[in-house]
């Protein structure tokens, strides 16, 4: 009877305590427009003529910052986004673009290695290289972008654990 109860009040809490927690996740910053590209940059990457100009929201690794006199360019490493539209960095990979800026970047504003979130509207792509592989970076005109602090990707995460240990006491 006793385990009854325990697994009766587990099954309601649970559902109760997940739906707690995903409320504490930040909204996304951008709101996608009506026929915003849902492909990941590798896709665009192999087909970039069947994705026109359409807007995009993708994120990132920053790899590095490029200025000339019109204009600057971050190279991205790209991460799927979570719902908040924070790089996943842990789930692998999804291809690289580059982020077209109007103006002067600060690249100590844009450090490598920062996670980043773009908004913008494709612009074509660009043959280049990793290392001695040719690669098709897709291009972004960035319309917004917001690289992300430690406490911002923290955010919304629960800093909960659970374990089973071992104590050891000195008396």
């Amino acid at each position: 009877m006793l385990c009854r109860i325990s697994f009766r009040s587990l099954r309601w809490s649970v559902p109760l305590l997940a739906l707690a927690l995903s409320a504490c996740a930040p909204d996304p910053i951008y709101k996608a427009a009506p026929g915003t590209v849902m492909a990941l940059p590798a896709q665009v990457a192999q087909s970039p003529e069947q994705f026109g100009n359409g807007a995009v929201i993708w994120g990132g690794s920053i790899i590095g910052v490029r200025n000339f006199p019109d204009h600057s360019e971050v190279e991205i490493l790209a991460y799927p986004l979570d719902s908040s539209q924070r790089p996943r960095a842990n789930a692998g990979a999804s291809g690289r673009f580059i982020a077209i800026y109007s103006g002067y970047v600060e690249s100590f504003n844009y450090p490598g290695g920062s996670l980043i979130t773009i908004s913008g509207q494709l612009h074509g792509s660009r043959s280049g290289a990793v290392d001695q592989a040719a690669y098709v970076y897709p291009l972004v005109d960035v319309a917004q972008s917001h690289v992300w602090t430690a406490a911002e990707m923290r955010q919304g995460h629960p800093d909960i654990h659970f374990g089973v240990g071992v104590g050891v006491g000195i008396r």
